[in-house]
């Protein structure tokens, strides 16, 4: 049975090559009689789940027929602090209007952050909390430095306390609140199915935080009311009622959107969504798109890459700077950066890259014509890597760099809409983003290859998977600071481990003694006894291995974010083939969250597709 349906998905997969939307479901269907027989361990999504991914796409750019839902769920109004609990100024208790003290609460609960003691911080709330007091609180508030937000800093660390400390009544009486609320805002119902909502609840006003040192940070952020909300939802259906006494800035019936509501944020200007849930079937098509474009780029790369290359030799300098920037995206798997207002954070990518950001070195440690890159990326995190290039490219960014200053552009004659425009034109569809997810994914591919053995355990074939996840962070520089309780987690780890090798010792010696018994007077009792401690001996050595693995693990991934590349670059096709061929559970590797988002892939994929 399992040899005629391998040989029956891989001649349908094969002819599914220049067809592959229409046939893919046909191949599922064969796979639903035999899943349980070929892999019972591996999670799988439920069938109402299959045959919505089994449904037709809407066409003319419709996302669907019917959407009824909510709408958002608001934070609760803020709500007066006890009298017992003081605002003081130059060392008098002030009693604040409504707004000014919620202002004030948003300040006292991050006391104990460094951010309050950052002066952009300070200044940009100070600036923003003036803004709502009354005439009379700025006629008498007008020094950050004599305001004392202790008594309420103090009264919301006891409030955590409280929670922290709640009886297991008290917590369950909570959540059953709170999944009635997500039952009535979590879901909404698309094309007659009830599918999961992702950020149904509303950000509760606060301060803006930021990245590195952003310079809104301890900006307002505002409450959002629902006269900012726009309601999208279909034409046939009850429109969402807005909580009493307010109404919605507008409602429309836009079927070729998938978002929900939306409205403008008020730090930048952007504007916000409330989307379906990543394991929804419109975000998992969405996905699975995404992966086949990189999937198609394989097919074309060899030729883009010759064509980029022949730019650097081009007369017009704008094909040159384009050709480098290619190379940059591709080899390096660089952001393609864009434009930036000055109010932002100084963050850049390729085609914003400035000469300051680079050094050139003709020969530095052993190798020639090495490029040094040092700048700070997306949310601010440093790209720093010193990386040798072909001669030609070399010579071009020396070229590039003449007579510029530092702060000048180093790519000043192309921009990232240029520059995708061009790659749109080699492949219908191709962005510089692409490139990053053909690269990651293309190099878990080659260092699962590369890593994994048959005869390895589970726990070792994990180890294996995550050094391949990490070579595609440190590709696409997703790094992290490491976690506060890192330390803590890891000396307890290794006190585990210490206890383990003590009592492995005790085993040995207790497995000599037994065997040495058995031998000065051998009978049935004794026999039994070295067998028992020798299974103690095997057992003790496989779950030290395993401790051992995990620490190898955790310290290996400290500084590095496996998460982003692993939701986000990774086409989740090539973890399922894996996790399938090599006998690893699914949910070793993905969380029930992620497992949701990837139901497309662990519904369609078996031990044979290669990205």
């Amino acid at each position: 049975m399992k040899k005629y349906y391998a040989a029956l998905c891989q001649l349908i997969q094969n002819s599914a090559k220049f067809n592959r939307d229409s046939c893919v479901y046909f191949v599922r269907k064969y796979a639903r009689a035999s899943e349980n027989m070929l892999m019972p361990r591996l999670v799988r999504v439920n069938t109402k789940t299959k045959q919505q991914w089994e449904e037709g796409k809407h066409t003319d750019g419709q996302k669907w027929k019917s959407l009824e839902h909510k709408g958002p769920l608001f934070p609760p109004e803020y709500e007066h602090l006890p009298s017992s609990v003081p605002f003081l100024y130059d060392g008098e208790p002030v009693k604040l209007s409504m707004s000014t003290e919620e202002v004030a609460t948003f300040y006292a609960k991050m006391l104990d952050h460094e951010y309050t003691s950052k002066e952009t911080f300070q200044s940009n709330f100070f600036t923003d909390w003036r803004e709502v007091m009354t005439e009379d609180e700025r006629k008498l508030i007008k020094k950050l430095s004599k305001c004392d937000f202790s008594h309420i800093h103090s009264y919301f660390v006891k409030k955590a306390e409280e929670k922290k400390n709640m009886t297991k009544e008290e917590k369950q009486v909570l959540k059953e609140e709170t999944d009635k609320l997500t039952e009535e805002y979590g879901y909404c119902l698309l094309d007659g199915h009830k599918e999961k909502i992702g950020n149904f609840r509303l950000e509760p006003p606060g301060l803006f935080r930021g990245r590195g040192e952003h310079p809104k940070m301890g900006k307002l952020k505002k409450r959002v009311q629902p006269e900012d909300v726009i309601i999208n939802c279909s034409q046939d259906t009850k429109i969402p009622e807005p909580p009493s006494g307010h109404r919605w800035k507008r409602v429309q019936h836009d079927n070729t959107v998938t978002w929900l509501a939306s409205w403008v944020e008020n730090i930048h200007g952007h504007i916000k969504y409330i989307m379906l849930n990543p394991s929804s079937k419109l975000k998992g098509e969405k996905d699975w798109q995404k992966y086949e474009t990189a999937r198609k780029l394989k097919l074309r790369v060899d030729g883009i890459r010759s064509e980029y290359r022949r730019a650097w030799r081009a007369r017009e300098m704008k094909q040159r700077q384009r050709g480098v920037a290619l190379y940059f995206i591709d080899k390096l798997a660089l952001r393609a950066g864009n434009e930036k207002d000055d109010d932002t954070a100084d963050t850049v990518g390729c085609c914003s890259l400035r000469v300051e950001h680079i050094t050139l070195h003709h020969h530095l440690d052993g190798q020639d014509y090495v490029v040094e890159f040092d700048f700070l990326g997306k949310d601010s995190i440093r790209y720093y890597n010193k990386v040798p290039v072909e001669k030609q490219v070399y010579k071009n960014l020396k070229l590039f760099m003449e007579f510029k200053g530092p702060e000048d552009d180093l790519f000043d004659r192309i921009s990232t809409t240029y520059l995708n425009k061009k790659l749109n034109e080699a492949m219908p569809g191709l962005t510089a983003k692409v490139f990053r997810t053909f690269n990651a994914s293309t190099t878990l591919q080659e260092q699962l290859s590369k890593l994994t053995v048959d005869d390895m355990t589970v726990e070792e074939k994990i180890l294996a998977y995550n050094r391949a996840n990490r070579a595609v962070a440190i590709l696409c520089n997703h790094q992290r600071a490491a976690p506060k309780t890192f330390e803590k987690s890891m000396q307890t780890l290794q006190e585990k481990i210490r206890k383990k090798k003590e009592d492995l010792e005790n085993a040995k010696k207790e497995l000599k003694q037994a065997k040495k018994a058995h031998k000065e007077c051998p009978t049935e009792k004794t026999r039994k006894l070295v067998e028992k401690k020798e299974k103690a001996v095997k057992r003790l050595a496989e779950q030290l291995k395993k401790l051992q693995l995990q620490e190898t693990d955790r310290e290996e991934n400290k500084v590095i974010a496996l998460g982003t590349s692993k939701l986000n670059y990774l086409d989740p096709r090539i973890t399922v083939a894996w996790c399938k061929k090599h006998r690893v559970p699914v949910e070793k590797i993905y969380n029930k969250t992620q497992r949701d988002k990837f139901a497309w892939a662990i519904d369609m994929t078996d031990e044979h597709f290669q990205f």
